[in-house]
């Protein structure tokens, strides 16, 4: 258990140095913002208490918020997203539930439930961020047209983590 909030804390940090100082450097264009940091909500163990997740979730939004000068876009639409999780969990829930101690990954759910898992929940902080942001329906499709184009890209890099940086099964 100690090991689970360690590791935690720790991703919580990298994410937000990953995303400030290397993600938000790169110019992908107009359209493609990816926000890798979401990768910690996604990541934390089906077992984390509902106020625990959502109040994690509001911290990494408002720090993530301090250093794109956004006064809270980040924090609302982290919020919605660790709102929405318990559900989304429990839509592709497996029919014998989720293993005690394990987190959301491919490694554990495979690469479709991963898929399913991380898209609802991307697309949906995206579209709340940029929506919040752009504030106006004059630029409605444009801003879809960012909103999928950047879920598209963020769940790539997060897929990509997952391969790049998780444990196997049986290393555990």
């Amino acid at each position: 258990m100690t090991n689970t909030i360690i590791r935690n804390i720790i991703r919580f940090f990298v994410l937000i140095l990953v995303q400030v100082l290397i993600v938000k450097n790169i110019e992908l264009g107009r359209f493609i913002n990816p926000f890798v940091y979401v990768l910690f909500i996604l990541m934390l163990p089906f077992e984390t208490p509902k106020w625990l997740l959502l109040i994690s979730s509001f911290i990494l939004g408002l720090v993530i918020d301090m250093f794109y000068d956004t006064s809270g876009m980040h924090a609302a639409a982290c919020v919605l997203m660790a709102y929405i999780r318990p559900g989304v969990l429990k839509l592709f829930s497996p029919r014998d539930g989720y293993e005690f101690g394990t987190q959301p990954s491919i490694q554990y759910l495979g690469i479709p439930w991963f898929l399913s898992y991380a898209g609802i929940l991307v697309l949906t902080h995206h579209l709340v961020l940029f929506y919040i942001e752009i504030f106006r329906f004059s630029e409605f499709f444009s801003t879809f047209f960012r909103v999928i184009i950047s879920s598209l890209f963020t769940i790539f890099l997060v897929v990509i983590s997952q391969y790049l940086f998780q444990r196997k099964k049986d290393q555990e």
